[in-house]
């Protein structure tokens, strides 16, 4: 294929990327250039939580065991240590930050994600009502994923109108995440202390002792969901600019945002399945995108490489941070929200708005 049968034409901002003759996607050159980036940074940070610390592969030999080379300790490290676990960390930062950008885009809310409508808090409910009703008999991740699924059930009988009205949905899940908090923190105050503890790591989000299991999992739910979103970004495009405009240019705008929240739905609860409810991530990768390149739309494949990069960031810190041992990920992920949170609230007081 020659360099003008695949490539960028460059005549405009948004060209196009072309596949033979007959196929021509658009793009925006400079979302294809911050995804560049951000690819780039994401290998950097996979690379040092791969090779730092006292258990890290040396850098000269991470691209020989990356290969199938790996021997002793590199084998345990890369195949049963911190293999699984990045790539958990991978597929679920990239979940949750699709999740938060299908759900923002839906509601036109910068402040909006799937854990306003109480998906992690139902999840974090199920996960403790497992742990303290069935210990040892079904899997806590298991009973979370009920949770969570049981959660947007409510919330979808609750509003009235399913999830075809984003202020209603908002408003009714709060409601329900309220709930299962306190169904939550009743759990973890009746239960006994170690029991609690592990439980209390869990639902703040962890990734410690993953397994290729759960990278499989969480990675077949993107590979399900991922062409269902491509099928839907253009018609989310056309939604932000109002319904009565989507409507008039035939893209079904109450159908899209059904499809845009279930979409959401099943990532996000993909996620918690195998890493528990981290906060935060589907809030911020999107904003961060849209910061990123200062255009409109819902930057889904943006948002999906930011929030890879925040999670793999966080779980670098959360392993290599020698004053915090074994903190789960979720307590870090909390704090890159608060901050970013905190900087929002700086802004937009400086500019007047508050």
């Amino acid at each position: 294929m020659t360099a003008d049968q695949a490539g960028f034409r460059t005549a405009s901002p948004r060209g196009f990327l072309t596949l033979g003759r007959t196929v021509a996607v658009p793009v925006r050159r400079v979302s294809v250039v911050t995804a560049l980036v951000l690819v780039l940074l994401t290998a950097g940070a996979a690379t040092a939580t791969l090779t730092l610390g006292r258990l890290g592969i040396p850098l000269a030999d991470l691209a020989g065991a990356l290969t199938g080379g790996a021997e002793g300790k590199d084998a345990f490290v890369l195949e049963r240590l911190r293999g699984p676990r990045l790539v958990v960390a991978l597929g679920t930062g990239a979940a949750l930050g699709l999740s938060g950008a299908l759900f923002q885009s839906v509601t036109r809310n910068p402040l909006g994600s799937p854990d306003v409508i109480g998906l992690g808090s139902g999840a974090g409910a199920g996960a403790a009502i497992v742990a303290l009703m069935l210990p040892d008999t079904v899997p806590v991740s298991l009973g979370a994923l009920a949770g969570a699924l049981l959660a947007m059930l409510l919330v979808y009988v609750s509003t009235g109108t399913g999830f075809r009205n984003p202020a209603r949905l908002v408003v009714a899940g709060i409601g329900v995440a309220a709930v299962c908090t306190a169904i939550t923190q009743y759990v973890v105050y009746a239960m006994e202390r170690d029991q609690a503890s592990v439980l209390a790591a869990y639902v703040n989000g962890s990734l410690s002792a993953r397994a290729w299991d759960d990278a499989s999992a969480i990675w077949l739910v993107l590979l399900a969901a991922a062409p269902l979103c491509a099928l839907i970004a253009r018609r989310l495009d056309i939604g932000e600019m109002g319904d009565d405009i989507a409507a008039g240019l035939g893209s079904e705008p109450q159908k899209t945002k059904t499809a845009a929240v279930l979409l959401a739905i099943v990532l996000c609860a993909g996620a918690v399945s195998v890493a528990g409810p981290i906060a935060f991530i589907a809030l911020t990768a999107p904003q961060i995108a849209k910061r990123l390149t200062r255009v409109s739309g819902p930057h889904l494949l943006l948002s999906a490489v930011t929030g890879a990069l925040l999670l793999v960031l966080a779980d670098l810190a959360a392993q290599q941070l020698p004053l915090f041992d074994n903190l789960p990920v979720g307590i870090y992920t909390m704090a890159i929200g608060g901050a970013y949170l905190g900087y929002l609230l700086t802004r937009e007081w400086r500019r007047g708005v508050l």
